[in-house]
């Protein structure tokens, strides 16, 4: 049976009710008398104590539990909150041969983002790399090719400017937010360990940072072999690097069953085109819609898997300031072969 918390106006009629009751020929409800007064001091320390109850029949259940609170609900599950990472990369520095630049020289960006040296470096002729990384970790730190970083502490003989290499400083990760976390929770508990289970390898991906999306695949080289994928939803382009699949092979590496022979793989993009009628045809309604496909692939796609045309059209129906719509394109649902990835495609809209 649920409770319902009483309003405030409800329990100072209780205990203007309970005044009356006690006190013959008694009005609670003259505006400033002492039983007034005395009925909302009560009903607000009253309110105060439903609050905290209300808060604790929360927080003891981790699908409703606070950032602080649900921190301690996946320690006990041992599961901890992946930080923040940082973005990294080289920059060229120059200066006077043979000036050594020391491990954790700070450098920072006209923005105020903070960088350090992850090696020591001697310089040489010309530009000479250096391997850097954000300090804080986070989305701030990817940083464009050719942007200049400045030394925090002047080193004698080398230029103050250090200049962003190609591909520029990538890979910075925000901290894992309530949500993923919880939902990594609850697959815990939901999903308990099996020793070597599909549940198993895809709690164990989603452990390495960044990764938001796993997806498992027994007998995938034949007999005695898992094939694992996954993709990183918080970079522009999901889909993982060669470093990002070595990461997550050496993590499962010193988890897997000694027998299992692990297979980590990119998925191959598979793009999905749209033609879209769309009324009202405004460049904010189209912005809504692309936003929702969006959430619509990162929801529902999955490799070797199918995406049904009534979600893609529920997808732009559900657009802020869509009236009405024809999806001309695609016309079926979409199954695509095994290890491709379902993709947003390209949107016309006509």
């Amino acid at each position: 049976m649920s409770f319902n918390r009483p309003t405030r106006s409800t329990i100072i009629d209780r205990i203007r009710g309970d005044f009356d009751s006690r006190l013959p020929g008694a009005d609670s409800r003259l505006p400033a008398s002492v039983l007034d007064v005395l009925a909302r001091t009560y009903a607000g320390a009253v309110d105060g104590l439903y609050g905290y109850q209300a808060w604790i029949a929360a927080n003891i259940l981790p699908d409703t539990a606070d950032s602080d609170i649900l921190a301690r609900h996946a320690g006990i599950w041992g599961l901890t909150r992946k930080g923040a990472v940082g973005a990294a990369g080289t920059v060229a520095l120059t200066g006077v041969q043979g000036t050594a630049v020391p491990i954790g020289s700070a450098l920072v960006r006209d923005d105020g983002v903070e960088f350090r040296t992850t090696a020591a470096v001697t310089l040489g002729l010309g530009n000479t790399s250096a391997p850097v990384e954000e300090v804080a970790g986070g989305l701030p730190g990817n940083t464009a090719t050719g942007t200049l970083l400045r030394f925090v502490a002047p080193i004698a003989g080398v230029d103050a400017d250090a200049t962003v290499e190609a591909p520029g400083l990538d890979g910075g990760a925000a901290e894992e937010d309530d949500e993923a976390l919880r939902t990594r929770l609850l697959a815990r508990i939901r999903t308990p360990p099996q020793g070597g289970a599909s549940g198993d390898y895809e709690r164990w991906t989603l452990e390495v940072a960044e990764v938001t999306r796993a997806w498992v695949f027994p007998a995938w080289m034949g007999a005695g072999t898992v094939g694992v994928t996954f993709v990183l939803d918080g970079r522009a382009d999901i889909l993982p690097t060669v470093d990002d699949i070595a990461a997550v092979e050496a993590w499962l590496d010193a988890r897997r069953p000694v027998t299992a022979n692990v297979v980590v793989f990119a998925p191959e993009p598979f793009p999905i085109d749209f033609r879209i009628r769309l009324t009202p045809d405004t460049a904010e309604t189209r912005a809504a819609v692309l936003a929702e496909l969006a959430d619509c692939f990162a929801r529902d796609a999955q490799p070797g898997g199918t995406m049904f045309i009534s979600r893609e059209r529920e997808a732009v129906s559900i657009a802020a300031g869509e009236a009405s719509h024809e999806l001309e394109l695609p016309e079926l649902n979409q199954t695509v072969p095994a290890g491709s990835l379902p993709v947003l495609g390209e949107v016309e809209f006509v």
